[in-house]
């Protein structure tokens, strides 16, 4: 089998060898003491804990991080220890934005920070599951729901932990599904900026969406990291999961088609053009192989008729019924129904910072969609058929044997 691992130049690799003896940083990166709070008086650095340490460990300790575990990235339907879960793909994300950034000279604890965070407002079921909460939330409110942003008020609502704004804004813009050559931060931004572009999110959707830029440049690295983390995963998924077989054909020249060769080369391209510059620059030759290799996984895997039919057929119509259902239950206040008893009693006792307000108070719609983004994939099923019993929900999954 042949392999096809890039190198960085060796100029380049002295020029580096040379800065890290002399402990190099980045006149761009985003320095610990740049941190900015909605509440500056509180989590101070400490030589033990520094500033977006503080961050990391705050998201870990998060209850809804642990929910990673049971999400799954792509394929939803097959019992098989081997695919990928949600909790493995922010690692690697985490693992890849750090390899990249350490050499750039960036903050390698922002990064891990918004590596660790960036998903945790997503849905069961992958992006299918998106779409299916997008729909229904939008035919009821004229909101929209995007699983980026839902990540940001996870961190910086729901459990209100004083995060800071370069992780929030890192979350919230590192949307892995808009490809760029040139990833250059928007720098300055505020809370206030924040929060605009927050809700331009749920009032303009897809336009907005596709406008968000990171404020740093540890958010740009995170933001292709996060795509390079699960093109070849996902093919490497697809071949466990018999989506695709091994003599499946990729048109990628330049950042090969295998998952370690597409990490390797695409850091390597990131790194050879980046390299003490204020932005994230791709080669020509890595952008365009980068865009047809997304293209191709979603022709050939994301799409096909073997991952789709069972989300378009089941699950869809499940997202529905099960909003409504739950719609009804905050709207007549009942204490006994699962929505309260799971969720909005889970949400004021785990958020110490909320002071006296009740989570009840906030928009209806809104807790819903807060509740049903939270939930694994497991726990959505287990719901609708504690609340459907007598539907005949048929899901095959994939078994082990």
């Amino acid at each position: 089998m042949r392999h096809n691992y890039h190198k960085i130049s060796e100029e380049l690799q002295e020029q580096i060898r040379e800065d890290m003896k002399n402990h190099y940083e980045s006149p761009y990166r985003c320095n610990d003491e740049d941190i900015v709070r909605r509440n500056m008086e509180r989590d101070q650095a400490t030589l033990w804990r520094p500033a977006f340490q503080r961050d990391i460990e705050k998201i870990l300790h998060i209850p809804y991080y642990s929910r990673y575990t049971d999400k799954t990235q792509v394929f939803s339907f097959i019992n098989n220890d081997d695919i990928s879960r949600r909790a493995l793909h922010v690692q690697l994300v985490a693992r890849i934005a750090r390899n990249i950034g350490r050499v750039l000279g960036l903050n390698e604890d922002l990064i891990e920070a918004m590596a660790l965070g960036h998903d945790i407002g997503h849905t069961p079921f992958g992006h299918a599951g998106e779409r299916y909460l997008n729909d229904v939330y939008h035919a009821r409110t004229g909101r929209y729901f995007n699983h980026n942003v839902q990540s940001a008020r996870v961190l910086d609502k729901l459990f209100q932990r004083n995060i800071s704004l370069q992780v929030l804004d890192g979350v919230l813009c590192h949307n892995g599904e808009f490809e760029q050559k040139e990833y250059r931060p928007k720098l300055g931004k505020t809370f206030e900026d924040l929060d605009k572009e927050i809700e331009s999110c749920y009032t303009d959707g897809p336009s907005a969406i596709k406008s968000l830029v990171p404020t740093t440049l540890e958010g740009c690295v995170v933001r292709i990291s996060d795509m390079i983390a699960y093109i070849g995963k996902d093919r490497q998924d697809a071949l466990t999961a018999k989506i695709i077989d091994q003599d499946t054909e990729f048109s990628s020249e330049s950042i090969g088609d295998k998952n370690a060769e597409i990490i390797n080369n695409l850091s390597v391209d990131i790194i050879e053009n980046s390299y003490g510059k204020d932005y994230i620059l791709l080669s020509e030759s890595a952008y365009n192989d980068l865009k047809t290799a997304k293209r191709e996984n979603y022709e050939m895997i994301y799409l096909s008729e073997d991952t789709q039919k069972e989300y378009d057929s089941i699950i869809r119509p499940m997202f529905e019924k099960l909003y409504d259902r739950l719609y009804e239950d905050v709207v007549s206040g009942d204490e006994d129904s699962i929505i309260y008893r799971h969720h909005i009693k889970f949400i004021n006792n785990n958020n110490y910072d909320r002071g006296a307000s009740d989570y009840r108070e906030e928009d209806k719609h809104q807790i819903v969609v807060d509740f049903i983004s939270s939930m694994t994939d497991d726990y959505f099923i287990a719901l609708y058929n504690k609340l459907f019993p007598n539907e005949n929900v048929n899901i095959n999954f994939k078994t082990y044997f």
